[in-house]
């Protein structure tokens, strides 16, 4: 079958994001071989003799992108088992081939990072199903490329480099090889003597029509690339004045980058940040979800919690509006911090208008004057221990003020209090 149009839409959007040639008609090919985790014998790709990749000539941090293209999963095969995962077999899949400008294993792995966060901003990469890289080594002049496929984490993929160039070194190479990398002995190993394009027998599919993509459609694409984590970042530290560490934190994920940036339209974005970055990110934790995007039509940050075998999968959500208004509520000093983390933690499974369900802060010396008496007559051994030089007892005596007050005690007025009636 053809891939869905968001497999398209995706595949065109990355092609935009590495900066390719996008092309217009693109061909499918049935590439031949015969591996265990190709059952039917040949993978649908838009890709060898005769195909047009979706994208061509694009470059990517000064890496060179020769193509890259849209093709179906093949299964995965352990060698050392011969076992076959067919889970993601025939699902839509973007092949990216650079051309060899590397020359270190820092400079892959470096490279790549950004290459899969800017394909997170995308939402154009499965974190359940990570990464498949197939890397190209040799020693320029000394020895033939070899093929190291399927690794599958970007520390093994420096590790499988060096190991390679010490090989190498060692051993020479005369014959181009397609190598594995064994994770647990360290070590490339031979699996076949390396295929060219015509080993794959590339011929054109005769079931399945070409996909012809209209200027329009591009452009449309075009227009909703997301600003680049390089780009949020910038932003983050020039325009709203935001430290380097704390920019970066808010420019790993885009739903929190995009919820931040409406949350800072109404609240000034120093006042915001630890909301965020802090109190937001626990208050997700503690309710173990994860982010599962921005609404940006509604303004909403999604998040979902895993469904179990005791409970069905929850799409929550906290609006935008409802965070600013629980933000305005405390600097303006009509409820404690305390209290306006109270009640984020009540934002959960949805948020809500907080203004009609709060008690303002109460910061009238007087009254404050009264709750403090009544913990200090209550609680004598901590007022003993204060005396005797212990500290904690006195953190210990304002949590019984919190307590009383519902964490409506304004901390500093409070604080002034307690050791004035403590002596």
């Amino acid at each position: 079958m053809l891939p869905n149009e968001e497999a398209v839409k995706k595949a065109v959007m990355i092609g935009l994001m590495l900066n390719c040639k996008i092309n217009k008609e693109l061909k499918w090919q049935r590439k031949h071989y015969d591996w265990p985790d190709m059952p039917k014998g040949f993978q649908n790709t838009i890709s060898g003799a005769g195909a047009t990749p979706v994208g061509v000539s694009g470059e990517f941090y000064g890496i060179r992108i020769r193509s890259m293209h849209l093709e179906e999963d093949p299964a995965s095969w352990e060698p050392d088992s011969g076992k076959v995962d067919y889970n993601r077999s025939g699902l839509p899949f973007v092949e990216i081939i650079t051309e060899p400008d590397f020359e270190t294993s820092e400079e892959v792995m470096d490279w790549l990072k950004k290459l899969v966060h800017a394909l997170a901003y995308l939402k154009a990469v499965d974190a359940n199903a990570g990464i498949k890289v197939d890397t190209n080594v040799n020693l320029p002049g000394k020895t033939e490329r070899v093929e190291i496929k399927n690794i599958n984490s970007i520390e093994n993929i420096g590790k499988a480099i060096e190991y390679e160039f010490s090989r190498q070194e060692k051993e020479g190479g005369k014959t181009k090889e397609t190598r594995r990398y064994d994770a647990v002995k360290g070590k490339t190993m031979v699996m076949r003597s390396k295929e060219e394009a015509e080993d794959y027998r590339f011929i054109s599919d005769p079931d399945l029509e070409p996909i012809v993509l209209s200027d329009k459609f591009i452009s449309a694409l075009r227009e909703k690339l997301p600003e680049s984590p390089e780009e949020k970042l910038d932003k983050f530290i020039k325009k709203h004045k935001i430290g380097k560490a704390d920019a970066l934190v808010l420019a790993q994920n885009i739903d929190i980058a995009e919820f931040f940036e409406k949350v800072t339209e109404k609240i000034d974005a120093k006042f915001a940040l630890p909301w965020v970055t802090i109190e937001l990110l626990r208050h997700l934790n503690y309710n173990k979800a994860k982010l599962a995007g921005f609404d940006t039509e509604n303004n909403i940050l999604l998040f979902s919690v895993p469904k179990t075998s005791e409970t069905k999968q929850e799409v929550s959500g906290i609006k935008a509006e409802h965070f600013v208004s629980l933000l305005e509520l405390v600097k303006k000093g009509k409820i404690t911090e305390l209290q306006g983390k109270q009640l984020l933690n009540k934002f959960y499974p949805k948020s809500f208008e907080p203004s009609g369900n709060v008690k303002e802060k109460i910061s009238d010396e007087k009254e404050l004057t009264k709750v403090a008496s009544g913990v200090i007559a209550k609680n004598g051994k901590a007022v003993s221990d204060y005396k005797a030089g212990d500290k904690n007892a006195f953190n210990f005596l304002m949590g019984q003020i919190m307590n009383v007050t519902e964490r409506r005690a304004d901390f500093a007025v409070a604080s002034k209090v307690l050791k004035k009636l403590l002596g």
